[in-house]
C-alpha cells in the first residue's frame, strides 16, 4: 500500500488525511500537537458517519478507512518511506518554508513534496528546499472530502513528470485537477478573494446590510451561499492573509483588504471558528448581528 504523509492535523488536514485514506492509501497524519490529531480522528470518524447515514459509503469501508490512518508528532518518522507528502499547515509563508526545509532532510529522495496552500507561492516555498523539481502545490477545496475541485500549481522548477503524477493521483481519489500557474492567489482565489473584499466593502460603506448583499448573490448570481457567510465558513483571518498575499504580490491597490476585515481579525472576529463574523454562530446557528457594528 502507498503511503502519503499529511502535515497539520486542521480542518484541511483532516479532510485531505481522509479522502486520501477512504481510496485505499496508507496515511500517516503528523502535527505538532497531540490533541490536534486526537481531535482530527475525532472529526474523521464524524464525517465518515455522515456518509454512511447518506450511504455513500459502508460501515465497512468505514472501518478499512480509519485503519488506514495512523498520527504522530513526529515529521521524521511521518515521511518516512512516503511517495507524497501534502504540507497542509496554517497560511504562513516562513511556518511553509520551515516545514518544507525540514521535509528535504528527512523525505525519500524521490518523494513529491506538495503544499496545500491556497495563495503563497510555489516556487517561494520550494525555495527552502534543494529540490524544488519535486515541489507542487495541491490545494484542496473546503469541505475535501465533499468538493470535487483540487487546483493544482506548478512552480517555477516543477517537473513536467510531477505534474503528471499528481494530476493522476487525484483523479484516483475521486476528485477532479485543475492545472494552473503560480501567481498569486493562482486561479481560485484571485477571483473568489476580491468578490469578498468587494461585498465587505458594500458592507462597510452602507450600501446593505449583511443579509441583503448574501440574498443578492444567492439568488441573483445562484451562489449556494452568500459572500459575507462564505468568508465567515473560510475564516476571516485567512480571507485577510490571502488579500495580503495578493495586494504584496501585484502590488496593486484592488487587493488592499477592506478596514473593516482587517479590524474583525483583530478583534479576534474570525467567523464560524471564533463563533463571531459577519453572522453570530455562538448558539449553534447562524443569527444576524447588528448592522451599525459593520458601517464606517
Amino acid at each position: 500500500m502507498e503511503k502519503v504523509t499529511v502535515i497539520g492535523a486542521g480542518t484541511m488536514g483532516n479532510g485531505i488525511a481522509h479522502v486520501f485514506a477512504m481510496n485505499g492509501y496508507a496515511v500517516s497524519l503528523t502535527d505538532i500537537s497531540a490533541s490536534q490529531l486526537e481531535k482530527a480522528l475525532q472529526t474523521i470518524d464524524k464525517n465518515l458517519d455522515r456518509m454512511i447515514a447518506k450511504q455513500i459509503i459502508t460501515a465497512e469501508q468505514k472501518q478499512a478507512t480509519l485503519k488506514n490512518i495512523s498520527t504522530t508528532v513526529s515529521l521524521p518518522d511521518a515521511v518516512k518511506d512516503a511517495f507524497l507528502v501534502v504540507e497542509a499547515a496554517t497560511e504562513n509563508a516562513s511556518l511553509k518554508r520551515d516545514i518544507f526545509r525540514e521535509l528535504d532532510v528527512h523525505a525519500p529522495k524521490n518523494c513529491i513534496l506538495a503544499t496545500n496552500t491556497s495563495s503563497i507561492s510555489i516556487t517561494r516555498i520550494a525555495s527552502a528546499t534543494q529540490r524544488p523539481e519535486f515541489v507542487i502545490g495541491m490545494h484542496f477545496m473546503n469541505p475535501v472530502p465533499v468538493m470535487k475541485l483540487v487546483e493544482i500549481i506548478n512552480g517555477y522548477s516543477t517537473k513536467k513528470e510531477v505534474t503528471e503524477t499528481i494530476v493522476e493521483l487525484t483523479k484516483k481519489i475521486g476528485k477532479t485537477p485543475c492545472v494552473v500557474n503560480d501567481f498569486p492567489g493562482f486561479v481560485a482565489n484571485r477571483i473568489l478573494m476580491p468578490m469578498i473584499n468587494e461585498a465587505i466593502y458594500t458592507l462597510y460603506e452602507g450600501v446593505a446590510g449583511v443579509e441583503e448583499i448574501d440574498t443578492v448573490m444567492k439568488l441573483g448570481m445562484a451562489h449556494p451561499m452568500g459572500p459575507l457567510q462564505l468568508a465567515d465558513f473560510i475564516g476571516l483571518d485567512v480571507c485577510l492573509a490571502i488579500l495580503n498575499v495578493m495586494h504584496e504580490g501585484f502590488g496593486n491597490p484592488k487587493y488592499a483588504p477592506c478596514p473593516l476585515l482587517v479590524n474583525m481579525v483583530t478583534a479576534g472576529k474570525l467567523g464560524v471558528k471564533s463563533g463571531e463574523g459577519f453572522y453570530d454562530y455562538s448558539h449553534g446557528g447562524k443569527e444576524l448581528i447588528v448592522a451599525s457594528r459593520f458601517c464606517k
